[in-house]
């Protein structure tokens, strides 16, 4: 498909090393770059090279433009990144990897976005379209790059991608069969200048769909509801949906996950299978055999009565209000790290509402401190110590939520390292009370 085209890719991160991979299969020859120091990327310039890719330094990069014809961008790389200006100047076409992939696809794509329960919605839709019998792959923001999975799909595999806003920026073709729009709160404040500016982002998966196609829509959220008049001009079929319409559907019960937030998910799930033809009652079945994913609400122990749940990839103060919303019993919240740029008022409000106390950690810890009013609390400068002083304030019948609000990079690789911190100092802290 790009035989006598080059391409570089920018930033070699795990999308764009799979990026240079797929250029190389369909005949492109390959430009790798990334403008972090070559000291630190001496295995992912191993990696290009291995995959047939040429490795450019940043430094060197204007130079090596002569004769490429697209360049292909890592979500994770800035809009202001001086390597993509290097390659904007040069009147490069930049597309990201989720674009070729939907050009490399030869099935239909159903997309999944939102600001929380992406993971978890595009799970549930791929575990019951495989209760259904279909062919299903599943890559995007989830798991490996949607590029890896869509290799070798044929015309009836379903292809199910977590797209994130990053990633939407830089769509050009790419148009899923089946669209699905979770929410929209405030996040990535630190990237976009407004949330006019994110929401745009976000909305681009429906740039491309035109009649024939379906969009999911959660309808409790008003900025999506507001869509549907124009979307349906546009010809597509629109499936909304409500939190009451699946408690109706399938009853709370059917649904093996804590929260209102998994009963939407769920509802966007049930109508994004039957929109891919998959029958009501085998769907109801794939819910109810379906797990918690990690990191996402997850029961890790009960020791002495008390509940521990890591809710690590909980990175925005709206995720972590619905973890707070999804127990009865009294919380310990733990919450804190690097913030994105949001208002955290609101999730001040929900802390004094449903948390008994609170241990913060991580650059935000002033802050989320400073809006917990009455509520006891203490600053921690580990995760292992943030639990023991949970621990402090937790009695029987409550439940000690590791529910960040916050991104992980300041002190921990990435949220599942800061959840596995979590779970592995839980179980260390089991092990203790049970030898007593």
């Amino acid at each position: 498909m790009f035989d006598r085209e080059t391409a570089v890719v920018i930033g070699l991160g795990k999308s764009g090393l799979a990026a240079a991979k797929a250029l190389r299969a369909n005949g492109a020859r390959v430009i790798a770059t990334d403008e972090k120091p070559r000291e630190a990327l001496s295995g992912a310039i191993a990696a290009s090279e291995n995959a047939g890719a040429r490795f450019v330094s940043a430094g060197m990069l204007a130079d090596a433009l002569a004769g490429v014809t697209l360049a292909v961008l890592s979500p994770g790389v800035p809009p202001k990144s001086a390597v993509l200006q290097i390659v904007r100047d040069a009147k490069i076409p930049v597309v990201g990897e989720i674009e070729l992939a939907y050009r490399l696809c030869a099935g239909p794509i159903i997309a999944v976005t939102g600001t929380k329960g992406k993971s978890t919605t595009t799970a549930l839709i791929c575990h019951m379209l495989r209760a259904c019998g279909r062919d299903v792959r599943v890559g995007g923001n989830i798991g490996d790059p949607l590029i890896e999975q869509v290799a070798g799909a044929g015309p009836h595999t379903w292809c199910v991608a977590e797209v994130s806003s990053f990633q939407l920026e830089t769509i050009v073709q790419f148009r899923p069969r089946i669209s699905v729009v979770l929410n929209v709160a405030p996040d990535h404040l630190d990237r976009y200048r407004s949330m006019e500016e994110y929401t745009a982002a976000k909305f681009r998966i429906f740039e491309n769909q035109a009649n024939g196609d379906t969009a999911i829509i959660n309808l409790d959220d008003p900025l999506l509801g507001a869509l549907v008049p124009r979307l349906e001009r546009r010809g597509l079929a629109i499936r909304g949906y409500r939190v009451r319409d699946v408690e109706a559907l399938i009853g709370r019960a059917g649904i093996p996950l804590a929260g209102e937030h998994n009963v939407r998910n769920v509802a966007a799930a049930l109508l994004a299978a039957a929109a891919a033809g998959c029958g009501l009652e085998r769907a109801r079945e794939a819910t109810r055999s379906f797990t918690a994913l990690p990191h996402r609400l997850q029961e890790v122990a009960q020791i002495d009565g008390i509940l521990y749940v890591d809710d690590s990839k909980a990175t925005n103060p709206q995720a972590t209000i619905a973890a707070l919303s999804s127990y009865e019993r009294p919380i310990v919240l733990i919450a804190g790290g690097r913030a994105k740029g949001t208002d955290f008022r609101e999730l001040g409000a929900a802390i004094r509402a449903r948390a008994k106390a609170l241990i913060v950690i991580g650059e935000s810890a002033p802050v989320l401190a400073g809006l917990a009013g009455n509520i006891p609390g203490e600053s921690a400068s580990s995760m292992e110590d943030a639990l023991a002083r949970a621990r402090r304030y937790a009695h029987s019948g409550d439940v000690v939520l590791l529910s960040p609000a916050c991104a992980s990079f300041d002190m921990f690789g990435s949220a599942e390292e800061r959840g596995e911190r979590f779970a592995r100092a839980v179980r260390s802290l089991q092990e203790t009370v049970h030898a007593q």
